[in-house]
């Protein structure tokens, strides 16, 4: 039985959620964000509180409640010059930050260093910022899938999700990208995204960006998908924030804008029958 099915769904129904990450890691991103949302194919994003813009972004999420919108729980900063922390202060989480009081870069790095209790510490902190901020999130996911670096900050992420009453994005692709089993740390009752896609580095490198994500809506399952993208406007903003980092840096970036907005792409999802979805209706569905 895929997700689809438990969540009511024609077990063949092809069901997608468009998601953007990383809204509040600059104006670039929060524009491309709202863009997206407003004229293209982006049906849910999430906000990373620790991050410099993250206030406007909350801002426009209090303003725009109609829209899915997640908190993209935040442990790592992989970025070369563009460096941010804790939303705590760095004497309460010592184990999370490197020398300079920044989030580590690599996820391997936070899993030697840092305990699961200041993991839960801190991920409580960027919650209740944005509570108090007035935000009301439909879900929990989690920036690099940084939480799936140990077990314990994976069971603290679940914990997390059940103490505010929020689904969690899970899913064994994710999982295993980060070295995490899901045979053992998916349990009977989670809710699980059937199938998650990200842009391919292989693709962009080969210039062929667009055909991976085409050949993903044209063969995309039955069952819950998701596609995790990152809009930002490629410009000199987004390009010293990615200085050195191609992947996911300010052209990939733009690409994955243009694509989700372009009028081609909303063709290709009525020509395969594919129905969107949010997290908001998952949410609804399964009495969080």
């Amino acid at each position: 039985m895929n997700t689809a099915q438990q969540l009511g769904y024609d077990p063949q129904a092809k069901l997608l959620m468009i998601h953007a990450d990383d809204a509040g890691l600059s104006h670039a991103e929060n524009r491309a964000t709202i863009q997206a949302l407003e004229k293209g194919m982006v049906n849910s994003y999430s906000i990373m509180v620790p991050c410099p813009w993250f206030h406007e972004m909350a801002l426009y999420a209090k303003d725009h409640p109609q829209y899915d919108m997640g908190l993209h729980l935040t442990l790592t900063c992989e970025w070369e010059t563009y460096r941010f922390g804790p939303v705590l202060p760095v004497s309460e989480v010592p184990g999370l930050v490197d020398g300079h009081g920044h989030f580590f870069r690599k996820r391997e790095q936070l899993r030697e260093k840092a305990t699961a209790e200041e993991v839960e510490k801190e991920l409580r902190a960027q919650i209740e910022k944005a509570l108090r901020m007035g935000l009301r999130p439909t879900h929990l996911d989690s920036h690099m899938y940084s939480v799936g670096s140990h077990p314990d900050f994976f069971t603290v992420y679940k914990k997390l999700g059940e103490a505010y009453g929020l689904p969690v994005l899970i899913n064994k692709q994710m999982m295993e990208m980060v070295g995490l089993d899901p045979k053992t740390h998916i349990g009977p009752n989670d809710l699980t995204i059937d199938h998650t896609y990200l842009g391919a580095i292989a693709d962009f490198e080969k210039g062929q960006f667009n055909q991976g994500y085409q050949h993903i809506l044209e063969k995309l399952q039955p069952g819950l998908n998701l596609i995790l993208i990152h809009p930002a406007f490629d410009e000199p903003e987004m390009q010293a924030i990615a200085i050195n980092h191609p992947n996911f840096g300010a052209e990939w970036r733009q690409m994955d804008f243009d694509f989700f907005t372009s009028e081609k792409t909303k063709a290709t999802l009525v020509e395969h029958n594919i129905q969107m979805v949010t997290w908001g209706d998952i949410k609804t569905q399964n009495s969080f």
